[in-house]
């Protein structure tokens, strides 16, 4: 998600926040995951709705040709939007609309009063993932087709999380994008937290946070970036002392280690 015009992406948010009003937001999602992966496969469309020499509207109407009555209304004005703006690059479409599908997953978990679960739930499994050597390998396996890894995870995921946190973890890993799994996971959870316009802070500590220090330290980030933050909290033994929060590329780090470095970076400076 790289690279995008602002001024193409804005055109097409808002575009979509018009249409998905009243919509089906997980169909809607799902029909926006399927168009961008039908365009990652077919470098000729691709091309051809991306070509910055063509009218904006043949574009828009080459698409409504090709998928009118296989997705739905709201999902096929969006992609016109898509394909109608202008991108530095042919893959930035595809990116767009990813990007809005996974936003529409995220409104309809918070419709259904389970955003919090499915950021907590996306954080989780990338845990487990980067834990569990066999699963990590299995799910990485370029011999293992997209739909047995999407049937495991349905099996594995059904009924123990929330479904946006299935549609997601799903999507993330049966059609990775030049990503890997971490990427795609982070990625997708940071436009979640977006949702409701909130920060993700990822929080290292030797044994966990209570909830009471969890409410002082989202309190305190909250006052600190003027926006609502939502806890990641890893428990790490290595840690020595304290704890480390990492908000996109800053990092706050009180532990004892990180005091330690700093004596002897001072020491050798």
């Amino acid at each position: 998600m790289m690279g995008l015009s602002r001024a193409s992406l804005s055109s097409v948010e808002e575009r979509f926040n018009v249409v998905a009003a009243g919509a089906d937001l997980t169909a809607l999602s799902e029909d926006l995951f399927a168009v961008a992966g039908l365009l990652d496969r077919e470098h000729g469309l691709r091309r051809a709705l991306s070509d910055p020499s063509r009218p904006a509207e043949q574009k828009a109407q080459t698409a409504r040709v090709l998928l009118e009555g296989k997705i739905s209304e709201a999902a096929l004005e969006t992609t016109a939007a898509a394909v109608s703006a202008r991108w530095t690059r042919a893959g930035d479409v595809a990116d767009a609309l990813e990007r809005v599908a996974v936003i529409a997953a995220a409104a309809a978990a918070e419709a259904a009063g389970q955003i919090d679960d499915v950021e907590d739930e996306l954080f989780r499994f990338g845990r487990i993932v980067a834990s569990n050597g066999d699963l990590r390998r299995f799910l990485g396996d370029a011999a293992v087709t997209a739909e047995r890894k999407a049937e495991f995870l349905r099996s594995l995921l059904g009924g123990k999380v929330a479904p946006v946190t299935s549609l997601l973890v799903v999507q993330a890993v049966a059609h990775p994008r030049g990503r890997s799994l971490e990427t795609g996971l982070a990625e997708f959870g940071t436009l979640v937290a977006a949702q409701r316009q909130r920060l993700v802070a990822v929080v290292r500590s030797a044994v966990a946070l209570s909830d009471g220090q969890k409410q002082r330290l989202a309190a305190l980030l909250r006052d600190s970036y003027g926006r609502d933050v939502h806890l990641n909290v890893e428990v790490d033994p290595r840690v020595i002392g304290g704890f480390s929060v990492r908000v996109g590329d800053e990092i706050i780090d009180t532990t004892i280690a990180a005091r330690i470095e700093e004596v002897r970076r001072r020491l050798a400076g």
